[in-house]
C-alpha cells in the first residue's frame, strides 16, 4: 500500500504540480477484510508546504455519532477510541504525506465509513479538497451451523432438515448434500438455500444417510452434518396407540360396570316394591268353622255315625221306599214319612227268644242322599263324601 502514495507524489512532482494547493488522495473508496485479520486505509496528500501538518482520523458508524480514533498534532500522534488504541496507527511516518492507517485484528464492529482530514498553516486549499472517505467492511465468517432433524422419518412421511450458523456476514448461504456411499445435491424448491432448510418428501429406507449442511459467505465457510436413520414403523405411534387402546378398554369396562350395577339395583328395588305390594295387598286366610270346633264335638259326632253304621249292619225289615229323605237326628235315631196304611205305624220289634225280648231295632233309612239337615247335625260340610258300605249304606 505504501508503493502507491509515493508513486503519485513522484507523478505529481513530474508535471510540475507540486506546488498545487492542498489536497488528499485515498487509493480506494472501499476495503474489506476478513474478522481477525489486519487492514490498511490508503491515505496520501499533496502540498507545497514543508510545515508539520495538522490529520485527523475520524469513524462514522451505522449506530453511532462521528468520532476522532487518530490525529497527529505537532508531530505527536494519539489514538483517541479506546477500543481501537492497542490496534490502530500510521503505516508511514506523517512527514512523508503517507497518511495511510494500519488496524490489526479487525472486528466486525470496526465496519464503517473512515473520514481522513488534512490541514497545513501556510498553505491554501479548496473545500472539501482537504477531506478523504474509505469505507471499511469487516466480514465475518459463518459460525459452526447447527443441524436439526423436523418430524419423524418414517417410511412414507415427510421431514425437514435446518441449518443455521449463530453469526455471519454477510449473511451466509446453505447447501445440503448426501455423502457416501450415495452422493446427492440437493436444489430448489428442495432446499432453501437462504434459509438453509432442505425438504424430504415421502421417505423410503433407502433414503437414510447422513446429510452436510455447509453454510458459506465471502469470509469462509462452516459446515454440519446429521445421520438420518428412516425406520418402517413409528415407535412414538405405536406406544401412543397402546395408551389410547388401553384407555378405550378401560373406558368400556367401566361403562359396563357401572350398567351392571345399575341395571342390578333397579331390579332389587323393583322386587322389594314388588314385595311390599303383596304385604299390603294380602288378606289374612279364615279358618274353616269346622276347623274351629271343639274336640269333644267331633268325637261326640263320630261317635253317633258309628252307632248308626253299627244298627244298619243287622238285619231289618223291607220298607218300600219313600219320596221323602230320611233325616238322621242327634241321637241317632230314624225319623221317616209317615206310614201310609191307615196312618198306623206297624210294630217293627222282634219276638221274644225264650222268654227274653229282644231289642228293639229301628227300621234302617231308605238308600237315597243325606240331606243337608242330616250332615251338619253329624258334622259334614257341604260336599263332603260320606263313606259308605258295599250295600250302599252309610259307614
Amino acid at each position: 500500500m505504501g508503493a502507491l502514495p509515493r508513486a503519485a507524489l513522484a507523478l505529481a512532482a513530474l508535471l510540475g504540480v507540486s506546488s498545487a494547493m492542498l489536497e488528499v488522495h485515498v487509493g480506494t473508496g472501499s476495503v474489506f477484510s476478513v474478522e481477525g485479520q489486519q487492514v490498511v486505509l490508503p491515505a496520501w496528500y499533496t502540498s507545497r508546504s514543508q510545515k508539520k501538518p495538522y490529520i485527523t482520523w475520524l469513524l462514522d458508524r451505522e449506530d453511532a455519532d462521528p468520532f476522532q480514533i487518530l490525529t497527529y498534532l505537532d508531530g505527536v500522534v494519539k489514538v483517541e477510541e479506546t477500543e481501537l488504541k492497542p490496534r490502530v496507527g500510521f503505516l508511514y511516518s506523517v512527514l512523508t504525506h503517507n497518511i495511510s492507517v494500519l488496524i490489526n485484528a479487525t472486528r466486525e464492529r470496526d465496519s464503517g465509513q473512515y473520514m481522513c482530514t488534512v490541514n497545513v498553516v501556510d498553505d491554501v486549499t479548496s473545500t472539501g479538497k482537504n477531506v478523504g472517505v474509505i469505507n471499511l467492511t469487516v466480514l465475518v465468517p459463518p459460525a459452526a451451523p447447527a443441524c436439526q432433524l423436523h418430524g419423524d422419518p418414517a417410511v412414507g412421511a415427510n421431514v425437514t432438515l435446518s441449518c443455521a450458523s449463530e453469526k455471519g456476514k454477510p449473511s451466509p448461504m446453505y447447501q445440503w448434500q448426501r455423502t457416501a456411499p450415495t452422493l446427492q445435491v440437493f436444489f430448489p424448491p428442495t432446499q432453501d438455500q437462504a434459509r438453509g432448510t432442505l425438504k424430504l418428501s415421502n421417505l423410503s429406507l433407502d433414503m437414510s444417510g447422513l446429510y452436510v449442511c455447509v453454510a458459506e459467505n465471502r469470509a469462509g465457510s462452516a459446515e454440519c452434518s446429521i445421520v438420518l436413520e428412516v425406520h418402517s414403523t413409528s415407535a412414538k405411534a405405536v406406544i401412543a396407540g397402546a395408551v389410547l387402546g388401553s384407555l378405550g378398554a378401560l373406558a368400556i369396562i367401566i361403562f359396563f360396570a357401572r350398567q351392571v350395577v345399575t341395571y342390578r339395583r333397579k331390579k332389587r328395588d323393583s322386587q322389594e316394591e314388588a314385595a311390599n305390594e303383596i304385604k299390603e295387598d294380602a288378606v289374612a286366610p279364615k279358618t274353616p268353622s269346622w276347623a274351629r270346633n271343639p274336640a269333644s264335638d267331633t268325637l261326640s259326632k263320630t261317635s253317633t255315625l258309628s252307632s248308626i253304621a253299627g244298627a244298619r249292619e243287622k238285619p231289618y225289615g223291607a220298607r218300600p221306599p219313600s219320596d221323602t229323605a230320611s233325616i238322621l237326628t242327634a241321637t241317632g235315631s230314624f225319623r221317616g214319612p209317615p206310614p201310609q196304611g191307615g196312618g198306623r205305624t206297624p210294630n217293627l220289634s222282634p219276638p221274644a227268644v225264650n222268654g227274653t225280648p229282644r231289642r228293639h231295632q229301628e227300621p234302617a233309612p231308605a238308600r237315597g242322599p243325606v240331606p243337608p239337615a242330616g250332615l251338619a247335625q253329624v258334622g259334614a260340610v257341604p260336599g263332603m263324601v260320606l263313606p259308605q258300605s258295599r250295600a250302599g249304606s252309610l259307614v
